[in-house]
C-alpha cells in the first residue's frame, strides 16, 4: 500500500522534477543529488534505482526515476526541495522511522495497523492507539521520571502522567498558551481512546453499534497519533538527554 493516492503522487512527481531542475540545473549535478537518498538494503539491490534517458546513458532520466520512487521517500524529497504538501502530512512516515530503533514493539504495532488503515480501518486505530500507548510507557519507565503509573493505565492516562512529568499538565501557575497546550493533547488522546473503545471493534460491540469503515478517518486519527508521539519523544528526550557512559546527563529544567 501506497502513502497517497496515484492522482497525488503523479502531480507531486511533475512539482518535484521542476524544483530538483530549477535548483541544480545541470543533469550532474541532479543525478549528484538523487545518488544522495539512495542507501543500500542488502548486497545486491539499493533503496531504487536511477534511470538514464535511452539516447544517453551517462544522462539522468529524472522524471521516471521519481515515477519509481515509494511515496515516502519522493515525500521527503519534496519536503527538502521545499515544496509545499497541504494535501499530505508527512507524520506517518517520520514518525515511523523514529520509533523503528528506538520503540521496536511499538514500531511492530504501529506497521500493522499501518498496513490494515484500508483494509480493517477500525482495527488500523486500535493497533496505532496501542501502539502509542506502548511508547509513553517506555518513557515512563525512565528512572529519571519519578511519577508513579499502573499497568492498566490507558492513553489518557498515560498521556496525563507524561504531562505532568515534562511539566505540562494543565495549571494556573503556566502561561495560558502552555496551559492550552496540554489541554488540547488531553483532549486529542482521549478522543483518540474514546474511539478506540467505542467506535472499534477492539471491545466488541452488537451489531447496531457505529464502527469506523471510512479509510479518510482513519488517516486523519493515525495522524493525530504520529504527531502526538512524535512531539512527545521529541521533547522527553530534550528534558531528559540519554544517558551516556556511567556518568548521567544533567536534566533541563525548562522554564514551566
Amino acid at each position: 500500500m501506497d502513502i497517497m493516492s496515484p492522482r497525488y503522487h503523479m502531480n507531486l512527481i511533475t512539482k518535484v522534477n521542476d524544483a530538483i531542475f530549477k535548483e541544480f540545473k545541470s543533469y550532474d549535478y541532479v543525478k549528484f543529488y538523487m545518488q544522495k537518498w539512495q542507501y543500500n538494503i542488502d548486497a545486491f539491490q539499493k533503496n531504487f534505482f536511477i534511470f538514464h534517458k535511452e539516447e544517453d546513458s551517462t544522462t539522468i532520466d529524472l522524471r521516471r526515476t521519481l515515477n519509481e520512487l515509494d511515496g515516502e521517500t519522493l515525500i521527503k524529497i519534496a519536503i527538502d526541495m521545499g515544496i509545499e504538501t497541504p494535501d499530505f502530512i508527512p507524520s506517518i512516515p517520520t514518525f515511523r522511522n523514529e520509533i523503528k530503533d528506538e520503540y521496536p514493539s511499538a514500531s511492530a504495532m504501529f506497521e500493522q495497523a499501518y498496513k490494515k488503515i484500508e483494509s480493517e480501518p477500525d482495527t488500523a486505530i486500535g493497533l496505532a492507539n496501542s501502539a502509542l500507548e506502548s511508547i509513553i510507557k517506555e518513557i515512563l519507565k525512565d528512572g529519571r521520571i519519578h511519577i508513579e503509573s499502573n499497568k492498566g493505565d490507558t492513553l489518557y492516562k498515560l498521556t496525563m502522567n507524561l504531562l505532568k512529568a515534562f511539566k505540562m499538565f494543565p495549571d494556573l501557575n503556566m502561561p495560558d498558551e502552555i496551559k492550552e497546550l496540554g489541554s488540547g493533547l488531553l483532549r486529542s488522546c482521549k478522543a483518540i481512546e474514546d474511539l478506540r473503545s467505542d467506535k472499534t471493534n477492539f471491545h466488541g460491540h452488537i451489531s447496531e453499534d457505529y464502527i469506523v469503515q471510512d479509510e479518510m478517518y482513519v488517516y486523519m486519527v493515525i495522524n493525530a497519533i504520529c504527531t502526538i508521539g512524535k512531539f512527545l519523544n521529541s521533547f522527553y528526550k530534550l528534558k531528559y538527554p540519554p544517558v551516556g557512559g556511567n556518568e548521567q546527563e544533567e536534566i533541563i529544567d525548562l522554564p514551566f
